[in-house]
């Protein structure tokens, strides 16, 4: 039964984050690039009254 080659797996799994990492820099540069960046963000989640003001008054402990 052959060894297996610890080394080679590390260094594929390093080309793969790497490429992964490189790509995801891509991405951001493109998105900053056409005037996309933190506000998609930020209007991809709720309203920022909706949450608070959807719950219920709180009462006071006796």
């Amino acid at each position: 039964m052959a060894k297996p080659n610890y080394a080679f797996e590390k260094r594929q799994r390093e080309q793969q984050k790497k490429q992964k990492k490189a790509e995801k820099a891509q991405r951001k540069a493109e998105g900053v690039a056409s005037g996309e960046g933190a506000e998609t963000a930020m209007d991809a989640g709720e309203p920022s009254g909706t949450a608070v003001s959807a719950l219920p008054p709180a009462t006071p402990a006796p």
